[in-house]
């Protein structure tokens, strides 16, 4: 094939995702995965007999509308205003996708032209990188800082140029677990309005968040017409593998949006989009003890962690903990995820991936608690081996 590389250059330096890495080490050491982000339970019995009907019923067998069936557009309508007060129209407001990922992925391939700098939250999960690359744009990081990872509003500021084109926002954020407060959401929107920059606002832990309350972007004055909001059905219902994710936002952006998802999988799983639609109906109730059950969670993995002597940030949302290394007389969170299996069959994240800085993000770990409690507590009991080494 001669010397020229086959990989696009743009994405030099994405081989393989660190999440595949650390999974593919935690089955060849039988190590417990607090890695990669899916819970080891499914969700609700009632929303995977809503699959299971719609498969037998023959409700999305073939195609599906390009937009996602009209059921889940509808309930993707009737969740922004219930619990946010956005008013969307189904039918030219909302899209499915496959995945919050692919919703990410055609969002900045139908906003951004090469050279378009996009102002991001580092550490960012890997995929914006990617798709920012792909792109060919600029990402501009800005660099959450510990120990409460809050955005540094003047220097969001400073990073503007007369080429920022779009800001790219997480909350609640991964893997720092921050959840943006009114004030900062407020400052964002005025920078945005003030510059007429889009928005790309990634909501998918929406209803993971254990102090205070989710505020989306769009729902502030003059952020609704540019913003594209994203969430998914992984990260609220359980059910990671469906991939079934959604965009919300004003019509010309929807319809940018749809012109790049349609050459990407064209449409989304359609039986899997009529049990969403149900899932998206569940009573409150059900949103208040996933939540309550994962801050539970949350609590016995950072008390677990404290105790064998990591620096712990307790998150405000996601169901992810930053822990910094350095306490433990460790300096490089690579390294030591690389060889945590076989010091005590536990796997976690570097957080070193998410970063551009890698120096900032080098001491610092990322293990997910979205598991079994008593897979959580085994994981506890092996990590504190570390404490007696």
């Amino acid at each position: 094939m001669g010397a020229r590389p086959l990989l696009n250059r743009r994405l030099a330096g994405m081989g393989t995702t660190i999440f595949a890495e650390m999974s593919a080490l935690a089955a060849a050491t039988g190590s417990i995965n607090l890695g990669q982000g899916f819970p080891d339970t499914d969700g609700p019995e009632e929303v995977r007999e809503a699959a299971v009907r719609a498969l037998r019923e023959g409700n999305g067998n073939q195609y599906p509308h390009a937009l996602g069936v009209p059921e889940l557009r509808t309930a993707v309508a009737a969740h922004q205003r219930r619990f946010y007060g956005l008013s969307y129209d189904p039918d030219t407001e909302v899209l499915v996708t496959t995945g919050a990922t692919e919703a990410i992925a055609a969002s900045l391939l139908a906003l951004l032209e090469p050279g378009d700098e996009v102002i991001a939250f580092e550490p960012f999960y890997d995929s914006y990188a990617a798709c920012i690359a792909l792109a060919g744009a600029v990402r501009v990081p800005l660099t959450l800082r510990t120990p409460d990872f809050r955005p540094d509003l003047d220097e969001l500021r400073a990073l503007v140029t007369p080429r920022t084109r779009l800001l790219l926002i997480n909350s609640p954020h991964n893997p720092t677990g921050l959840v943006l407060t009114p004030d900062e959401l407020t400052a964002i929107a005025e920078l945005a309005v003030e510059h007429d920059l889009l928005v790309v606002a990634d909501e998918v832990y929406e209803h993971l968040v254990f102090n205070g309350a989710h505020h989306p972007v769009a729902a502030l004055p003059g952020m609704r017409e540019r913003t594209v909001t994203i969430s998914s059905a992984g990260k609220s219902f359980s059910f990671t593998g469906w991939k079934i994710g959604w965009v919300t936002g004003a019509p010309e952006l929807v319809a940018a949006v749809r012109a790049a998802k349609q050459y990407l999988t064209f449409v989304s799983a359609g039986p899997f989009q009529h049990a969403v639609a149900e899932a998206l109906h569940l009573p409150d109730g059900y949103f208040e003890d996933f939540r309550d059950d994962l801050r539970r969670k949350r609590d016995l993995l950072a008390d677990g962690l404290a105790a064998t002597g990591f620096r712990v940030f307790r998150p405000e949302g996601t169901y992810f903990i930053t822990a910094d290394i350095t306490p433990l007389g460790e300096k490089d969170g690579i390294a030591f995820c690389r060889t945590l299996p076989e010091r005590c069959g536990v796997v976690a994240i570097p957080n070193a991936v998410f970063y551009d800085d890698v120096e900032a993000g080098r001491p610092l770990v990322r293990f997910a608690f979205c598991k079994q409690t008593a897979v959580l507590e085994e994981a506890v009991d092996r990590l504190s081996r570390l404490s007696r080494v």
